[in-house]
């Protein structure tokens, strides 16, 4: 009997057809919650998950004695219980590499974009405002020769500053990661203290990943140490940032403007005044959003659910101890 597989991310045709031909496929197209009746029931015989922006519970994981492993489209993971999954036996894998140069490309764009101040101008433009030569109320700032403040060097943080290092000229700082002497070679990079960081940097860019240490680290005290004339970026995880803290820097001239591709709340709220000012470029979490690489996401995703379930070490595992347990 065929092990049994519920899909709630964007596989295409060619994706459901391979996982179809060793295991029984569910399909729920458009899945918002994991309290959907129709999915908690599909959970009582489910052995692996594969989807993307849904939350499980340990709740939802007591609906699946049988589950097994869960591949999730997405490099971070804040949206299971990773304790608990490896309490329980139940393999996590995630989609990292694959997407490590496309989410910096959207990182740099935001840099460019927010320094420039590309769409604020582009709109200006479009509106028919432009009826004579650009004058200092209109000037950005460079971005060739600035220095980068990286808070988090993992492998999206690494991609950012080898574009700012060797593409731009930037000197690059680090924080809140560990020592890295072979991208200090190759970029000239330097660590900092975090709070030494916010004060050198002209341009500070977030990747870090979310979890309860990270949770509103950069706060009201983390933007008053930032130069007043710097740029801000967040590429990693909405709730890394206290968003109030954000708009108030913003709205005081604290920072001079924020490039965001990530929110608290996600879609965001109407009622947030982020997308409205004018020093802030702001994305609907895009990241990764390209042909090629959420293609590639899925692509990793299945790959790491086949093995799984096959009794296979998974190309991308979250909690090695849960697989340590089962195989020793």
């Amino acid at each position: 009997m065929k092990k049994r597989i519920l899909a709630y991310g964007r596989l295409n045709d060619a994706q459901l057809a391979e996982l179809s031909r060793d295991f029984e496929v569910e399909v729920f197209q458009g899945l918002e919650s994991g309290d959907d009746p129709a999915f908690r029931a599909a959970l009582a015989d489910a052995h692996g998950l594969i989807g993307s922006s849904v939350s499980i519970t340990p709740e939802l994981l007591d609906a699946a004695p049988q589950l097994e492993a869960i591949a999730t489209i997405s490099v971070g993971y804040d949206n299971y219980p990773v304790d608990e999954l490896t309490r329980r036996g139940i393999l996590l894998c995630n989609t990292p590499d694959v997407l490590t140069e496309t989410t910096a490309d959207t990182g740099f764009a935001l840099i460019m974009a927010t320094c420039r101040r590309v769409v604020e101008l582009a709109d200006f433009v479009r509106r028919g405002d432009w009826q004579a030569s650009i004058g200092p109320e209109h000037f950005g700032t460079d971005v060739h020769g600035k220095t980068l403040g990286m808070i988090g060097l993992g492998r999206i943080g690494a991609a950012v500053a080898r574009r700012g290092a060797l593409g731009f000229g930037m000197p690059v700082r680090y924080a809140l990661s560990s020592p890295k002497p072979a991208l200090e070679a190759e970029l000239g990079a330097e660590r900092r203290e975090l709070d030494a960081l916010l004060a050198e940097a002209d341009i500070v860019c977030v990747t870090v990943p979310l979890t309860a240490e990270t949770t509103h680290l950069i706060d009201a005290h983390a933007f008053a140490q930032m130069k007043p004339s710097a740029i801000f970026v967040n590429i990693a995880r909405g709730k890394v940032v206290d968003e109030s803290a954000l708009i108030e820097a913003l709205e005081m001239g604290r920072i001079r403007a924020a490039g965001l591709d990530v929110f608290e709340q996600e879609p965001l709220s109407p009622e947030s005044p982020l997308p409205y000012m004018t020093n802030v470029v702001a994305l609907p979490h895009i990241g990764s959003a390209t042909f090629e690489t959420r293609t590639a996401m899925a692509q990793r995703a299945v790959d790491n659910l086949t093995r799984a379930l096959n009794g296979e070490r998974p190309i991308s595992l979250v909690n090695e101890a849960a697989w340590t347990a089962r195989h020793g």
